[in-house]
């Protein structure tokens, strides 16, 4: 399966397809409909008030959360979820993890064993999950700690860090499984505002190698410089997407201009 990213340029296989996702928390509706296309390649930043959805819809797409209608494909594999006839039957939980692998996730909190090393904290899922030897893991791992700019944090405990290599870890943890895309969410929300920078910058690395990544943020700026599409969600509904130059610049919907006069 293929899309054209823009008109009149090579054709990028699509990563990710969600359509006509739903999600509800008792009677409360989360996500009522949402409709989203990855491209392999591609930074998608998603905005939005607190409680438009993002968090849940990005907890979604990799199935921490299970749905109540739509579907998740990932290059083209139904998430979640099996077709038995023409119901949807839950996968068993080692073939979610193995498809979770391919769904790289980083959190608000940086969610690190207290008790092992930053080695230990890469290392622990590529071995346990994707029997990757020893040795080779340990090699990948001294390499994305060096990517991430913690080349000397190798033994240290998540204690012994700052908040922001903490972050670093975390994202370094989750490229360690080698996933096809990386959903961030709101990464730099629990910083302090000094150490924003530091993650910012080795997700723009990311995004210049090319890596396919959706992002739910706050900032701003990094959505402008940094990613190729723009979303903004608001009450479990994408409002309005495009181009983040256009987005922030001259939004369309009223909604989007309302929230946007309040955060730039």
């Amino acid at each position: 399966m293929s899309t054209s990213a823009v008109e009149g340029t090579p054709e990028r296989d699509v990563v990710v397809q969600v359509t006509g996702l739903r999600k509800r928390f008792g009677p409360v509706e989360v996500l009522k409909g949402v409709d989203l296309t990855v491209l392999h390649g591609e930074v998608m930043c998603i905005i939005g008030p607190s409680g438009s959805g993002k968090s849940t819809l990005l907890r979604s797409m990799n199935h921490l959360e299970e749905i109540d209608g739509g579907r998740v494909e990932l290059d083209g594999e139904l998430i979640g979820y099996r077709m038995r006839g023409h119901r949807y039957v839950t996968l068993r939980e080692k073939q979610l993890a193995a498809q979770r692998a391919r769904m790289g996730m980083v959190f608000q909190s940086f969610n690190l064993f207290p008790h092992m090393t930053v080695m230990q904290n890469i290392t622990e899922s590529p071995t346990g999950v994707l029997k990757v030897p020893a040795a080779e893991a340990k090699s990948r791992a001294l390499a994305l700690l060096d990517r991430v700019g913690l080349a000397d944090k190798a033994n240290n405990y998540p204690r012994q860090l700052s908040g922001g290599q903490q972050q670093r870890v975390a994202i370094a943890r989750a490229l360690a499984m080698q996933p096809r895309v990386m959903l961030f969410d709101e990464p730099t929300s629990a910083l302090d505002p000094e150490l924003v920078g530091e993650v910012l910058d080795v997700m723009k690395g990311l995004a210049k190698d090319g890596l396919t990544m959706v992002v739910v943020t706050h900032e701003m700026g990094f959505a402008r410089e940094v990613a190729d599409s723009l979303l903004f969600m608001d009450g479990g509904v994408v409002v309005e997407r495009g181009n983040p130059r256009d987005v922030l610049l001259n939004p369309q919907k009223q909604r989007t201009k309302d929230f946007l006069s309040k955060v730039l």
